[in-house]
C-alpha cells in the first residue's frame, strides 16, 4: 500500500477546467470533431511588439535569473496602467510583486494572510481554483451564493449574514469568471467599506478588468481613497487582456508589509517569472500601439457576446442566464429544461454533440454551465447551433 499523502492535499482535487481541456484536446486528436468552448484563454495571438520584446530578451542573453519582485521595466509599467485605469490616481511600483501568473499572485496573498482557523469569503459560483487556494492555506473557504436576480453577485447583506469573529477575508472577483457579472463602482465601494469596518482582507481579482464592456474599463477598488485600500490586494497580469496565457506572467498590488512577506514566500516557492517572457509583457504595458490591438480584441469579445445572448433569447427562451458585462464567460442555467437535469448531464451531452463546456458544479452550483466565447466566429456559431438544438431536444423530450 503507498504512503499516505499530507494533510495539506486532503481538500485538493484536480482543476474540473484543466481536466475537460485535456479531455477535448485528447478527444480531437483521435479525429473526433469537437468545439472547446471550455478554456478560459483569448483566441488571439499574443500581440506581436510583445512578442518581439521577448524574442529580443532572449537574443539580447536576457534569460538568467531576474529579481524575485520582477524586473522594474515591468513594475513600472504595471504601475502607470494600472494608476491610467483609475483616474491617474499614484501607484508605486515597489508594491507590485510580479508572479508566474495570476494564480501564483493570489496563492502568494493567501499563503501570507491566512492560516489555520480563519475564515475566507468567497461569492459562489466562483472560479475553480480559489477554494483550493485557501485549502491550501490551510483555512477555511466559506462560499457566499450570489443572488441570481443580480447576475449572481453578492451584496454586504450577503456577506454580513455569513461573518463571524473567524472570518478574515474575502476574495471578490469582478469581472467574474465564471459569469461575466461585473460589480458597479458603487458596489466595489460598498464592499469596501464593509470590509474596513470589519478589519477584513479583500483580495480583488481583476485580471478581466480590461475586458469590460461598459464606457472604459471595469469598477476597481483602485478608484477608492487610500483609506479603503489599507487591507486590499489588487490581482492582475497580462494573460486575459494581452492574450499572453502562456507567458504566465502575473502580480499583486498590495501594502508594502504584505507586498515584502509575498516576495519572501515567492522567493522559497517559484522565485522571480519567467525574465524573457517579463520583458515582453513590460512592452504589452507600456506601448500604446499594443493597446490598440486590446481595443480591438475587446470589441470582438463584445461583439460574440452580443451574438450569444442574441442567439439564447431567440431560440432558448425559456432558459435563465446572466447577462455578461465583462469577461468572456456566458453562464446559463439548465436545471429548467428537463426536470433533474444538471449541468454535469448537459455538458456530456453536449460533448457527445461536439462541444465542450465545463458545468457548474467544477464553480460550486451544477444547475448552471459556463461556455467560454472566446473562440472564432465561425466556431461559435456551430457551437451555438450544437447547443441550441440540444436544448431544443431536451425541452421537446420533456413535453412528450
Amino acid at each position: 500500500m503507498p504512503d499516505a499523502l499530507s494533510q495539506n492535499l486532503a481538500y485538493i482535487r484536480p482543476s474540473e477546467t484543466v481536466a475537460i481541456s485535456a479531455e477535448t484536446k485528447r478527444r480531437r486528436a483521435s479525429g473526433e470533431d469537437v468545439l472547446d468552448l471550455s478554456v478560459g484563454e483569448p483566441d488571439f495571438d499574443t500581440p506581436s511588439i510583445a512578442a518581439q520584446a521577448g524574442i529580443q530578451a532572449i537574443q539580447k542573453g536576457l534569460t538568467r535569473y531576474p529579481p524575485n519582485i520582477g524586473i522594474i521595466e515591468l513594475r513600472a509599467a504595471m504601475a502607470r496602467t494600472l494608476s491610467l485605469m483609475s483616474g491617474g490616481r499614484p501607484v508605486n511600483p515597489d508594491h507590485i510583486v510580479v508572479s508566474s501568473g495570476s494564480k501564483q499572485a493570489i496563492f502568494n496573498a493567501c499563503f501570507s494572510l491566512f492560516g489555520p482557523k480563519d475564515k475566507v469569503l468567497i461569492p459562489s459560483p466562483a472560479w475553480v481554483s480559489y477554494p483550493q487556494i485557501v485549502h491550501l492555506c490551510r483555512a477555511e473557504p466559506i462560499a457566499v451564493p450570489g443572488d441570481p436576480e443580480w447576475g449572481l453577485k453578492v451584496s454586504v447583506q450577503d456577506l454580513e449574514k455569513n461573518t463571524d469573529k473567524l472570518v478574515r477575508g474575502l476574495i471578490l472577483c469582478s469581472p467574474c469568471n465564471p459569469t461575466g457579472a461585473v460589480y458597479t463602482a458603487a458596489e466595489v465601494k460598498a464592499i469596501a467599506t464593509w470590509a474596513k469596518e470589519h478589519g477584513i482582507w479583500i483580495i480583488a481579482d481583476e485580471i478581466y478588468r480590461r475586458i469590460s464592456y461598459g464606457n472604459g474599463p471595469a469598477a476597481s477598488f483602485l478608484d477608492l481613497p487610500d483609506e479603503y485600500l489599507e487591507r486590499v490586494v489588487v490581482i492582475y497580469g497580462a494573460s486575459k487582456a494581452y492574450a499572453m496565457t502562456g507567458w504566465r506572467i502575473g502580480a499583486a498590488l498590495a501594502p508594502m508589509h504584505l507586498a515584502k512577506a509575498m516576495a519572501a514566500v515567492q522567493s522559497h516557492t517559484t522565485t522571480g517569472a519567467n525574465q524573457p517572457a517579463q520583458w515582453a509583457a513590460a512592452a504589452a504595458f507600456s506601448d500604446e500601439r499594443v493597446e490598440q490591438d486590446v481595443q480591438r480584441m475587446v470589441v470582438a469579445f463584445r461583439n460574440r457576446r452580443d451574438r450569444v445572448v442574441e442567439r439564447f433569447r431567440s431560440s432558448a427562451p425559456g432558459v435563465e442566464f446572466v447577462e455578461p458585462h465583462g469577461a468572456f464567460y456566458f453562464f446559463f442555467r439548465v436545471d429548467g429544461i428537463t426536470k433533474g437535469l444538471t449541468g454535469t448531464s448537459f455538458c456530456d451531452q453536449a460533448m457527445a454533440a461536439g462541444v465542450a463546456m465545463v458545468p457548474g458544479a467544477a464553480f460550486g452550483d451544477d444547475r448552471w454551465v459556463r461556455m467560454s466565447y472566446a473562440v472564432s466566429d465561425q466556431d461559435l456559431e456551430k457551437a451555438l447551433d450544437r447547443i441550441l438544438d440540444l436544448v431544443g431536444r431536451l425541452a421537446a423530450s420533456q413535453a412528450a
